[in-house]
């Protein structure tokens, strides 16, 4: 069973940075080339894609974060990040690891696919 486990999370100030980390597990027998994303959510809004990887590593963001976000992996250490940087008070929500192991590729990377494993969430808050 694959789970995700994300930290990282925090308070910062507009301009400032944070990095989320989210350690995958139970993923050995899928290899390391599959589908891996970080989304978000704010209270009474729909889930938002951020930044998705897919199996070859090539990377898709929101236009909302384009140029301040960076998502990368480690496949050594099974883990995936988000380095958020410039941040603004418009990037707070709860941040979602997510990962769908039978998917190397999908046409919107920043749609979860029916198959994706979600994380518990990781709070940001981006005070002004």
């Amino acid at each position: 069973e694959v789970q995700l486990v994300e930290s990282g999370g925090g308070s910062a100030q507009t301009g400032g940075s944070l990095t989320l980390s989210c350690a995958v597990f139970g993923v050995t027998s899928y290899g390391s080339r599959y589908y891996m994303a970080w989304f978000r959510q704010d209270p009474g809004t729909e889930r938002e894609g951020v930044a998705a990887i897919d199996g070859n590593g090539r990377t898709y963001y929101a236009d909302s974060v384009k140029g301040r976000f960076t998502i990368s992996k480690d496949n050594d250490k099974n883990t995936l990040y988000l380095h958020m940087g410039n941040l603004k008070p418009e990037d707070t929500a709860m941040y979602y690891c997510a990962a769908d192991v039978t998917t190397f590729y999908r046409q919107n990377m920043l749609v979860p696919p029916v198959s994706t494993v979600w994380g518990q969430g990781t709070q940001v808050t981006v005070s002004s």
